[in-house]
């Protein structure tokens, strides 16, 4: 299992939300609209930001990756359209997975038994081969094991066996994934 990091101050520093609003600004002018098909030049403005993301993995233009420096992306990894990629805590998005259009992932929660909230960063990994279909939500501190497929729209809050297909919400396991090769 991932380990949390909790931060106890509920605010981030003023120099990181400048940091912030320069990536923004950064990913308006010249990520979000460049065309679909330069993939290898997105992942080098994510690695210029600081994101370990292979030449051969594909991010869609409409992504919305978060933080550049929380993401980790082998060959073939895709992050697809209008993927929501809510970085506060790391994220690794192993070999040939799919992250499908609409999808959610969100490494970091709150402690909501402290009165301040402190905010809890909680990683999440996604193995090999794995398929995260269309407007799925992956929650923090949450490992999809190889070869899982989620569900559209599914809700993923705890980790997922090897090789299995797992839908709703809650998301529960219906049954095993056939690979034929």
């Amino acid at each position: 299992m991932l380990e949390k990091n909790t931060i106890t101050d509920p605010v981030f520093p003023i120099s990181f939300k400048i940091k912030r609003l320069i990536w923004m600004v950064f990913y308006l002018i010249f990520f979000k609209f460049s065309p679909n098909f330069l993939f290898s030049y997105r992942a080098a403005l994510l690695r210029l930001w600081g994101a370990n993301v292979s030449n051969k993995a594909r991010i869609y233009p409409t992504a919305k990756i978060w933080w550049p420096q929380n993401l980790t992306m082998d060959d073939l990894a895709t992050i697809g359209p209008d993927v929501t990629v809510y970085n506060q805590g790391n994220i690794k998005i192993e070999e040939s997975a799919i992250i499908s259009q609409g999808a959610h992932l969100c490494a970091s929660t709150h402690d909501y038994n402290d009165p301040l909230h402190p905010l809890v960063l909680a990683p999440i990994s996604i193995g090999k081969n794995v398929w995260v279909c269309s407007e799925a939500f992956i929650g923090p501190n949450v490992t999809l094991a190889e070869g899982t497929v989620v569900g559209a729209r599914a809700v993923v809050s705890k980790n997922t066996d090897e090789w299995a297909v797992y839908a709703g919400n809650p998301a529960k396991r219906i049954k095993s994934r056939e690979w034929n090769l």
